[in-house]
């Protein structure tokens, strides 16, 4: 006789996977850790395969156990396309958009492109979450957002774009930097010595410096390493010295002449783009497609006019 998978244990399975940890997923569930326990090993019992391992430093899959969460992820997003499509053929202009993206899209999203999607369809709720370009991609491959909007992706067969727009990385100086008096575009060479403020390695800016500093073959040692753009903006309006990103990132500072961004010379960061991200293969719900739609017309990222 074939195993019967009970779906509802696979939550306990997700969640702590998702955690971490049975405690942590325990205390989402707002349940008993023996309880959570007791729900995962009776999925292995009726499978009679071993899901998780428990390690000091948390629980990890199994391949059994990986194979489960991708279609446990998997139903998950039939489901919200289903209820997605009940709801236009009820004529409702409602649904819940999931959207993952990198902070450097955030004052070009927030201003006019998310006021006017907001005014024209008020019961649409979206959820923001903020996240490096290694963990946008990975939360749209796993359906843990809708769509992405992400700065230098690495790739991924998973991931297909909606939107690319080509977006040189630029030097960020402040008024009064030496670097505004030199010739633009601006060569590495130009930089020795400025003090820097960059982003982490899982960030597309940071990446996308790697490559070229490995193609020039030198290093740049930052003054500042930080997971926060608005690090990076304060270090530079504090006079304390450049930074390196896309002029989108920054398109209100340079309005006010707060901030200045200078070309670079070099291939790899002129060819740099921004993208608009989907799963492979994931139907949208029709809430979520007139957001991609707008976006991509609106946003300055894509191409739009500020």
């Amino acid at each position: 006789m074939s195993p019967e998978i009970h779906e509802s244990r696979l939550r306990y399975l997700f969640e702590a996977v998702q955690c971490g940890t049975i405690r942590a997923a325990a205390d989402r569930l707002d349940i008993a850790p023996s309880a959570v326990s007791r729900q995962i090993a009776l999925l292995e019992a009726e499978l009679a395969l071993p899901l998780i391992e428990r390690h000091k430093r948390g629980v990890y899959l199994t391949q059994a156990g990986r194979l489960l969460i991708e279609y446990y992820r998997e139903q998950r997003a039939h489901q919200q396309d289903l209820l997605a499509k009940l709801q236009e053929v009820r004529g409702l202009r409602r649904g819940h958009i999931r959207l993952a993206l990198g902070e450097g899209f955030v004052s070009d999203l927030m201003g006019a492109p998310l006021q006017s999607f907001c005014q024209r369809y008020p019961d649409i709720a979206l959820t923001l979450d903020l996240a490096g370009t290694n963990e946008v991609v990975r939360q749209v491959a796993e359906d843990d957002a809708d769509i992405g909007l992400v700065y230098h992706p690495p790739a991924e067969p998973k991931i297909v774009s909606r939107a690319q727009v080509q977006q040189p990385l630029h030097v960020i100086v402040a008024p009064g930097s030496p670097l505004l008096t030199r010739p633009a575009p601006l060569t590495f060479a130009a930089l020795e010595g400025v003090p820097l403020a960059l982003m982490h390695g899982a960030y597309g800016t940071r990446q996308l410096m790697e490559m070229a500093e490995f193609s020039e073959k030198l290093r740049l040692a930052p003054t500042v390493t930080t997971n926060s753009i608005s690090v990076l903006k304060h270090f530079v309006r504090a006079g304390l010295g450049a930074t390196f990103l896309p002029a989108f990132a920054i398109s209100q500072e340079i309005e006010a002449k707060q901030l200045f961004a200078i070309p670079i010379d070099h291939p790899l960061l002129a060819s740099a783009e921004a993208h608009l991200i989907t799963r492979v293969g994931r139907r949208l719900s029709g809430a979520a497609n007139r957001l991609l739609t707008h976006l991509a017309n609106r946003m300055e990222a894509f191409g739009a006019r500020s």
